[in-house]
């Protein structure tokens, strides 16, 4: 088991109505709130009113930036940096899912910069200020709500990658699991596999395995996630489900699900990164896709013994090969792609891929080389 330092300084206010709790927390730092959200699925929900009415109750004045897409684009993020500081706003209010938090992040950092917030992104700068962030999640998946990074896509250059700074850290995430009632059932399907994709990553590449109280925190969120989905599924109105759902997410990028392991490293999300870049899917959609393939090329190159631990406690299943078949059987039952073909990108693009990816391997000092990525993505044809 490896040194570690763990901090995380976001608070989080859990349970039934506590969205309206953020107009008092966020009046305790500004009075002018540039409000972040998506498509609009918050004004169906309520959370919006909410929302805006509690801010309103306290004193903080709203600039609205709304149309963030699933996969969060830098012209919208720039587009929101500008609003930001024409309204003179002094914080950052966010509601929806991790793609919402995300660019509610980059708007905050941003708006503190005098440069281009892509460089953030790429390396050339470092994020040491931020506006104040307060989220309410309604959609969980990526466990922005309560990290301390972001993921942004820039369209020009077709280039997905993240940033990352203690000053991300949202000050308070109201998280209500009666918000997430009404989701699609693709999204939740999505949002499982981001979350365990999460977690996995450390799990599968630590050159530390020996840390028994963190494989155990990642064996107890996946069972959580797996089971909560598959009830939800079952019937959408089962609160508990949601609200298990819903922490496990949290919980799974929160920090805590690595403490420990050592060498660690997000090879599954920089190839994904690649394909919701280049065709624009669903971040989970590419992730379903990605894992089992690489789980295959992990077997060959890893051995069998950690597979055969995850698929003992998770999925109660014995042997590495059974444990792919498991992991693949439930993202299926979910709802989502495991082949690239089932996402309608064709196997031929699979070199073109392969090369966008290594931009970001590089980037997050990897130790990949493209025919590596390469056959991993034969693997998922």
């Amino acid at each position: 088991m490896q040194n570690f330092t763990f901090v995380n300084p976001t608070r989080i206010i859990f349970g039934k109505a506590v969205v309206a709790k953020l107009g008092p927390e966020a009046a305790k730092a500004g009075k002018k709130a540039l409000f972040v959200y998506g498509g609009g699925s918050i004004k169906k929900n309520g959370v919006y009113d909410v929302i805006m009415e509690s801010l309103a109750r306290n004193g903080v004045a709203v600039t609205e930036h709304a149309g963030v897409k699933p996969n969060p684009a830098l012209s919208h993020v720039q587009a929101g940096i500008a609003k930001a500081r024409a309204a003179g706003c002094d914080l950052v209010v966010a509601a929806g899912g991790g793609s919402v938090i995300d660019e509610a992040k980059a708007i905050a950092a941003g708006a503190m910069y005098e440069g281009d917030v892509w460089d953030f992104f790429c390396g050339k700068a470092e994020i040491r200020q931020a506006l104040p962030l307060f989220t309410a999640l309604t959609l969980p998946a990526t466990g922005s709500e309560m990290n301390a990074g972001c993921v942004v896509t820039n369209e020009v250059t077709a280039q997905k990658y993240s940033a990352h700074s203690p000053a991300l850290f949202p000050r308070v995430s109201a998280l209500d699991p009666e918000t997430t009632l009404t989701l699609p059932r693709e999204q939740v399907a999505y949002g499982a596999v981001d979350s365990i994709a999460h977690i996995i990553e450390g799990y599968f590449t630590t050159r530390d395995a020996d840390a028994e109280v963190t494989d155990e925190i990642v064996h107890a969120l996946a069972r959580s996630v797996v089971a909560s989905t598959l009830r939800i599924l079952k019937d959408p109105a089962d609160y508990n489900a949601r609200a298990s759902m819903m922490w496990s997410a949290t919980l799974a990028l929160n920090g805590l699900a690595t403490c420990g392991y050592g060498g660690t490293s997000f090879i599954n999300h920089a190839i994904e990164h690649s394909l919701s870049a280049i065709y624009d899917i669903a971040h989970g959609a590419g992730l379903a896709i990605v894992m089992p393939a690489w789980f295959r090329h992990h077997l060959e190159t890893a051995g069998p013994a950690r597979l055969e631990k995850f698929g003992a406690a998770v999925f109660g299943v014995s042997g590495a090969a059974e444990t792919i078949a498991a992991f693949e059987d439930f993202f299926r039952r979910a709802g989502a792609p495991v082949r690239l073909a089932e996402a309608g990108i064709p196997a031929e693009d699979i070199p073109k891929i392969s090369a966008n990816a290594m931009g970001l391997i590089r980037l997050w000092g990897m130790k990949h080389e493209q025919p590596e990525i390469e056959k991993i993505l034969r693997l998922a044809v």
